[in-house]
Formats: structure tokens, sequence, C-alpha cells
């Protein structure tokens, strides 16, 4: 009694250890896609992140261009009062150096930030690692 005891809980226990795997399924795709919308999140978060600080830096660099641009080309000019340079030659000597400065800084500041935005990487890696696992590990089952 005792062996149909058991053989009838073995065939009993097959539907039900189909059942317990397909919901065990569900459940890990389900998590899975969890790791995947916090990791977009983050990813998408850092890039914008990124971006207003480039634009940020752009801003800036606008501002303190135009700003600066004024004061150093009358700056350069009065250099060039005796150089025997017309006024306006002076004033443009100063621009186009003030120009010169503010650019470089602003594109620094771009580049920068670029390349931080480009190490970041976007990709759900921690999920991509773990659907590799699971599929090693599903064909080590199987």
């Amino acid at each position: 009694m005792k062996r149909d005891e058991t053989q009838e809980a073995n065939q009993e226990s097959l539907p039900v250890l189909f059942t317990r795997l397909a919901d065990d399924l569900t459940q890990l795709f389900d998590t899975k896609i969890a790791l995947l919308k916090v990791e977009v999140k983050e990813d998408v978060a850092a890039y914008i992140s990124g971006t207003t600080m480039i634009l940020a830096g752009a801003v800036v660099a606008v501002v303190g261009f135009a700003l600066l641009n004024v004061a150093v080309a009358f700056l350069i000019a009065s250099l060039f009062q005796n150089s025997g340079l017309s006024q306006p030659v002076s004033y443009a000597l100063g621009f186009i150096i003030t120009a010169v400065i503010y650019l470089a800084l602003g594109a620094a500041l771009i580049v920068i930030n670029k390349n931080k935005l480009a190490a970041q990487g976007f990709g759900p890696e921690r999920t991509i690692a773990q659907l590799k696992k699971d599929k090693e590990m599903l064909e080590e089952e199987l």
C-alpha cells in the first residue's frame, strides 16, 4: 500500500511540478521586466542630468561670452591705442580674442559632459547579465 501511495504521489506531483515551473518562470520574467524598467529609468535620469549640465554649460558660456567679450574687447582696444591701429580695428581684435577664449571654454564644458554621458552607456546591462545566467541555468537543468 505504501508503494501505491508513492506512485500516486509521483503521478500527481508531475502536473503540480509543471504548474509550479510555469509559475516560477512567470515570476522570473516579471522580475526581469521590473529590473529592466528600473535600469532604463536610471539611464534616462542620468542622460537627462547630463544633458541639463551640457545645456547649463552652454548657457554659462554664452552669457560669459556676451558680458566679458565687451569688457575684454575694450581692454584690448585700449592696449592697441598706441599701436597706430584705428579704433574699429582695435575693437575688432578685442572681440576676436575674447570670442576664441569663450568658445574654447564652452566647447570644453560640452566635451567633458558628453564624454561622461558616453561612459555611462545606455543599456540594461544587469538585466542582460541576469538573463544570460538564467539561460545557462535552464540549459543545465534541461
